[in-house]
């Protein structure tokens, strides 16, 4: 039970079986509150505020978000504003930028209303890995590039 994926770092099997017994509990609980009381489970919270709490936790600037993400200082001044919401790219880049872990990575993606990272996909494995591994922005569109996927900064690929 202590074994994790390759891919994604995550317990084997165990995850899935906690999954199925969550649902399990909210199955059987008496109203929706009932389940969400029982298990502590908060409501969803705010994309920009997720961004500014993980962007407090390392201490950082917007700018510095900026630089490390490779994204235009517009986009990102917009995006922590709440004027606009990052397509995918732009939210992976974001996470790049404010060195998030590959659990917060998915978190960010999914509060940012995308698709999050899955290993069953070439392009997304590679970004995982990157992640997983403390990779800059630039060096997962090096392993991108090099591998034959389309880069974030969508400089294109070799194919």
């Amino acid at each position: 039970m202590g074994e994790k994926d390759a891919q994604t770092g995550r317990a084997s099997s165990g995850e899935e079986r906690l999954t199925e017994d969550l649902l399990e509990r909210l199955l059987e609980a008496s109203s929706p509150e009932a389940y969400l009381d029982a298990e502590g489970i908060e409501g969803n919270r705010e994309f920009v505020d997720y961004l500014f709490e993980r962007l407090g936790e390392r201490g950082g600037k917007r700018a510095a978000v900026v630089r490390e993400s490779g994204l235009n200082p517009t986009v990102v001044y917009d995006i922590f504003q709440g004027k606009s919401r990052p397509g995918r790219d732009h939210a992976i880049m974001l996470a790049f930028g404010l060195h998030c872990d590959l659990r917060q990575t998915q978190r960010l993606l999914r509060l940012a209303g995308v698709s999050e990272l899955w290993c069953k996909q070439r392009r997304d494995a590679i970004l995982i890995w990157c992640i997983d591994h403390g990779c800059t922005r630039e060096q997962a569109d090096d392993e991108l590039f090099c591998l034959g996927e389309k880069t974030l900064l969508d400089t294109g690929c070799l194919r």
